[in-house]
């Protein structure tokens, strides 16, 4: 399903895109440029704060363009300043943006190291039986405004409390695409996207500091392998063996691991960047001692780092967290082979941060927004 606006999202189009514009309304071309200085540099919120621009372009522009396309509907804050935003589209639609912040060692929570997921479909069609972001099926893709909007909104409320807000200074330091929805469905809408993110007019953020995650879309993997951007790749493993993957990823049994294997290893080779492993640990369906050597040997092959991430609670699923002990005995065998690994202990679990938790609350009927 594609979702067309009544008006065209300003935040999707390019600079050239833009320029276009510029000209068939009668504009010179660098009123293109000050416009994207207006939206990514300063931030501004509305039309009439582009106050170089003159007043009858800028009422030309709110004619054509939707300057808000996410809008912010919830903000809930765990314990552990884990930030999640509930955000609605213009057809009514609901998607989720997470912060999580990372504490570093003299400074406060607030400044801290801060990473944004965000997401690119509504809901997933993919059926990982550990995650929400499916329960209630897929709805549609988000279009690359969507995507980006999610960071301008979390620029918006980080630039107020931060003071960060430069063209040099981003409101925070990562972005991970790996929220709702899978990101290399969405193929040209996150490339576009991205590169929208990446542009010196844009928000100039350093595509290595983005990571890309997919559950094992191996014909898209091929052609990321092909792209020139240097962004990170992360891939949702969670099974070291086809029969432990194919219970809980549907996706394994289009592209099992002797095709997925291959495409990751063709991606490491052209990027030269070291590849993301994600492994949810999940009680006695993955988190044994076997499969934790198996993932060893697959580890050691694409030389990657791998993620550890204790299973999220989520309501209506019979899955459990390993305890403490559990997550550590798996740990150990990666430490034992000299496999580069970390444990991403619980996060905003009291806010039902896992991809599509909150959504999904908020898509029930006693759902008060």
């Amino acid at each position: 399903m594609k979702f067309e606006p009544e008006k065209k999202l300003i935040f999707g189009e390019t600079l050239e895109e833009l320029e276009v514009f510029a000209r068939d309304t009668g504009q010179p071309k660098f009123r293109a440029k000050q416009l994207t200085d207006w939206l990514y540099k300063k931030r501004v919120q509305s039309w009439d704060q582009m106050s170089n621009l003159p007043a009858e372009w800028r009422n030309i522009l709110d004619e054509h363009f939707e300057l808000s396309p996410a809008k912010p509907l919830l903000s809930k804050e765990s314990r552990d300043v884990t930030n999640k935003l509930l955000m609605e589209l213009t057809d009514g639609s609901l998607i989720e943006t997470v912060l999580i912040r990372a504490p570093m060692k003299g400074v406060g929570q607030r400044r801290s190291r801060t990473t944004v997921c965000i997401s690119t479909q509504v809901g997933c069609a993919y059926g990982c039986k550990f995650c929400a972001s499916g329960l209630l099926g897929w709805k549609r893709d988000l279009n690359a405004a969507e995507i980006v909007a999610q960071l301008m909104n979390v620029c918006h409320q980080e630039d107020t409390m931060t003071q960060r807000a430069t063209p040099e200074i981003s409101s925070f330091d990562n972005i991970v695409v790996m929220g709702m929805g899978e990101p290399l469905a969405n193929y040209d809408n996150l490339m576009k996207a991205i590169k929208i993110l990446n542009a010196d007019w844009g928000l100039k953020f350093g595509a290595r500091r983005i990571t890309v995650s997919t559950s094992g879309l191996v014909p898209e993997i091929e052609k990321l392998s092909e792209k020139s951007i240097q962004f990170r790749l992360a891939i949702s493993l969670h099974g070291a063996t086809n029969s432990t993957r194919s219970k809980i990823m549907p996706i394994n049994r289009r592209y099992p691991l002797e095709k997925l294997i291959p495409a990751a290893k063709h991606f490491v080779k052209n990027h030269g960047r070291m590849l993301t492993l994600e492994y949810i640990l999940i009680e006695e369906i993955n988190d044994m001692l076997d499969e934790a050597k198996k993932l060893v040997a697959i580890a050691k092959d694409l030389h990657a780092h791998v993620n550890l991430i204790p299973y999220n609670k989520v309501e209506g699923l019979s899955w459990k967290r390993p305890n403490i002990m559990r997550q550590d005995r798996f740990a150990s065998i990666l430490k034992e082979n000299k496999v580069p690994f970390t444990i991403r202990r619980e996060k905003g679990h009291d806010i039902n941060a896992a991809c599509g938790q909150l959504r999904l609350k908020a898509e029930k009927p006693d759902f008060t927004r």
